[in-house]
Formats: structure tokens, sequence, C-alpha cells
């Protein structure tokens, strides 16, 4: 049977960014719950961030599994580790480096390597001895949590439209060299498929044409291609929804 479209996963629509971000970390704090291991895939972007600063912040810090949580991205910009485009700074600076998260349970790419190429083979290596395992099994999920963004033009990771990494079946970490001004390094689809739950976080006003699109089953943007057992929420504000 072919899995569902994460499209026509359940929306919850919220006042605003910061009603955003604190539904999401509710709803994370409550996936962690009663596991011995937890494993997140990162995204980047300012919705993200806002949820990373309010579980780093008083009301999450010290409820939060830190030690028992494993992190990893589901996408980077092919830059240094410290550059402002970098996903893994903001990830550092807004939540890791203020929580107490093991350095060994946090999993970036290494793009201090020779090409997007080599640092998009190092992560599937890293992945698979992470998941145990060369090919994956729709009965082990690789990660509890997927979360994940909507671009205005329907990319989700990146996953950017037009590009050859939308066909990519086999490999579990691409680069991405063309679509963007700079190379990019992306988890696959069915990489993010791979996950117990998958939360979109969605907000501004920007995104609203491009939700209503995929939300409406459109499998012609990136986003609307993905498919996934695993359960699928959609996390948004007004301004998104169009109300």
């Amino acid at each position: 049977m072919a899995e569902p479209k994460v499209s026509a996963g359940p929306m919850s629509v919220h006042a605003d960014a910061d009603a955003v971000a604190e539904a999401v970390a509710s709803w994370l704090l409550a996936q962690s719950a009663g596991k011995s291991r937890f494993t997140v895939s990162l995204s980047g972007g300012s919705t993200p961030k806002r949820l990373y600063e309010r579980l780093a912040g008083p009301a999450y810090r010290d409820r939060f599994p830190w030690g028992r949580t494993e992190w990893f991205f589901g996408d980077e910009r092919f830059v240094p580790q410290d550059d402002r485009d970098s996903n893994f700074r903001m990830v550092n600076e807004a939540m890791l480096s203020r929580v107490p998260a093991p350095q060994a349970s946090v999993h970036p790419f290494d793009t201090a390597l020779a090409s997007p190429q080599e640092a998009a083979r190092a992560y599937e290596e890293e992945l698979k001895r992470f998941y145990g395992a060369g090919a994956l099994d729709p009965a082990k999920p690789l990660f509890d949590v997927t979360l994940l963004g909507l671009g205005p033009d329907g990319h989700t990771a990146s996953l950017i439209p037009g590009q050859p990494v939308l066909d990519e079946h086999e490999r579990w970490a691409a680069a991405v060299t063309e679509g963007r001004p700079e190379a990019r390094l992306t988890l696959t689809y069915p990489v993010i498929a791979s996950s117990r739950a998958i939360a979109f976080l969605v907000t501004g006003a920007e995104k609203a044409e491009m939700l209503a699109h995929v939300r409406s089953g459109a499998e012609d943007v990136p986003a609307g291609r993905l498919r996934s057992a695993g359960e699928a929420h959609w996390f948004v504000d007004r301004a998104a929804a169009g109300s």
C-alpha cells in the first residue's frame, strides 16, 4: 500500500509565529515521553529558530530530555559552521549551546570536507552507522521526529524545485549544487519519510499561497511529493493560513 501524502496531515492554526513555536515545543516534549532514545531531524529557518529558543528557555530547558536526545540536520548550506548562513550555527546559538546537550549527540554535516558531494557521502555513512543498517526498514523509522519548513517556491529541506535530488531514492543524503546561490546538502525523500512523526512549521503571509497549494494535494512542488507512513502535522500561523 502506498504511503500517504504528508500534505494530508492535520493542520493547527495559531495566532502568530511565537504561538507556533510554543505549540511545537509542547508537542515535541510530548513526543519524547517514554523513549529511551529520542531522535530529531532539525530544520533551518527563522520559524524553527523561535522553537529552538523556546526549548532553551526556562519553560523547557529543565524538562526536555537533553541527555537522551540525538540531533540531526535535514539540510545545510555548504559553508563553514561559523558562517552566518550555517544552519548549525543558528541551531547552536539558539539552543544547543544553551542546554545540557552532550556534544556527541549532535550530528551536523561536515562542511569542512573538500566538496558538497564528499560532505553528503560522509553524512550518509554517519546516518547508516547510527541506524545500524545500510537500508531503511519501514518498520524501524530512522527519526522519531522530523521538523520541516515550507518555502514560497514549495521547497522543503533543500529539496529544491527542478533539481535532480527530487528523483534520488537510493542515496540518504545528497549535494544540491544548483538552484541557489550556494551549494546545499540535504536528506533525500526516503530518509525524511523514515520518521515516526513529521511536523511542518509554516508562518507568514508570503507562505499562504504555497501552503494552500500543497495542502490541496498538488505534487508539482517538492513539499507536495513527500509521502510517509509516519504521522504528519502542520503547525501554521493565521497569516500563513490566510485568515
